[in-house]
């Protein structure tokens, strides 16, 4: 069997000011009429059962994922009581599921990604499940970089593995996260790098095999909150261990440090919605390549993203700026620098500012 993990703890920092603290980027609606995440799990539901689909997020969005999305059922949903980044949520689903099958394989998916062609993605995801149940290795969806890209990581490839399937798969050499904008550009001249999609394919019993290699105080809590479950004190067990975990994303725990990793490589549309800027290379765009959600009105204007609530939104001569406008906050930013939103909202926490936030 297979199931599917949908990470959504994460804020979102880099999308605000729509993305706040109580209404972080995975709940906001960019294309159509329903959240990020409610596409993820359609996209999702298309190739699993409900009752194979886990999210993992906090109490703070539990309450919402069990109201807009009420197919999933409530015990798939699995809360943590801290944010400790990527590796721990891996691992608690990991144990969770292993409870009825320690080799079921486990697909790892972010829940605020676009995914441009979902029938692609379901035939790239059929041949990552195959070669994780045929080989005890951790496996990745790799993207052909479009352009120079400061906000993503890279995978540099080995040699091809002789498979008889329609994509291509490759032994991964290394992982580098998030290069500066010089080694972007050369990554992206070369043919032997390619984006990390941030999923993931593997058996829940290699991965927990990796972490107890990799992360050891990492698996030793959650053997103990594995052996809490079910019971009366699973909670507290749950809320002990994660508060003695350290932060760490799956990729610098594991994925960076394993020998056995393979990437099969994606053909479909995909953007991990990173930044405001990322609206540019999926939504189209009017006459002067201004992006506009709401009512705006422009002389003179080039090049912008601009989304407003409801109030009217006028701009003359201005180019590649980004404006957004929420009900107490206005961002004016200059698009080439759109990945440091995140460092501007740490500098309204610095000044006590929170309730921007």
């Amino acid at each position: 069997m297979v199931s599917a993990v949908i990470m959504a703890g994460g804020l979102g920092t880099r999308f605000w000011p729509k993305s706040r603290i109580d209404n972080p980027k995975q709940f906001l609606k960019f294309f159509e009429d329903i959240t990020m995440i409610q596409a993820t799990v359609r996209r999702v539901a298309k190739i699993f059962p409900a009752e194979k689909i886990y999210i993992v997020t906090n109490s703070e969005f539990a309450p919402r994922i069990y109201n807009e999305i009420p197919e999933i059922p409530k015990e798939n949903v699995l809360i943590e009581p801290f944010r400790r980044d990527t590796a721990a949520c891996v691992g608690l689903a990991a144990v969770k599921i292993s409870l009825s099958d320690p080799e079921e394989v486990m697909v790892v998916l972010p829940s605020d990604h676009y995914i441009g062609d979902e029938t692609e993605f379901a035939k790239t995801l059929e041949i990552a499940v195959e070669l994780a149940k045929e080989k005890d290795c951790l496996t990745t969806l790799g993207i052909k970089p479009t352009r120079p890209e400061t906000g993503y990581g890279y995978i540099k490839i080995g040699e091809r593995l002789s498979l008889d399937v329609d994509k291509p798969i490759y032994r991964v050499k290394e992982f580098t996260e998030k290069p500066d904008l010089k080694l972007a550009r050369e990554f992206y001249t070369r043919s032997d790098y390619f984006w990390n999609s941030g999923i993931f394919i593997w058996k829940i019993n290699v991965i927990l095999d990796h972490i107890s290699s990799f992360l050891p105080h990492l698996y030793q809590g959650l053997m103990k909150i594995k052996n809490a479950m079910g019971t009366k004190k699973e909670e507290e067990v749950l809320k002990e261990e994660y508060s003695t975990f350290i932060p760490i994303s799956i990729d610098y725990g594991i994925m960076e440090k394993a020998s056995e990793v393979y990437m099969v490589l994606a053909s479909f549309v995909w953007d991990d919605m990173g930044n405001w800027a990322a609206l540019e290379r999926i939504m189209k765009s009017d006459k002067d390549g201004n992006i506009v959600m709401g009512f705006h009105l422009g002389y003179d204007t080039k090049n912008c993203i601009i989304s407003n609530n409801d109030k009217f939104i006028a701009t003359l001569g201005i180019e590649n700026l980004i404006i957004i406008e929420t009900e107490d906050v206005i961002l004016i930013c200059n698009k080439n620098r759109a990945q440091e939103v995140k460092d501007l909202r740490e500098l309204i926490k610095s000044k006590s500012l929170d309730k921007f936030l």
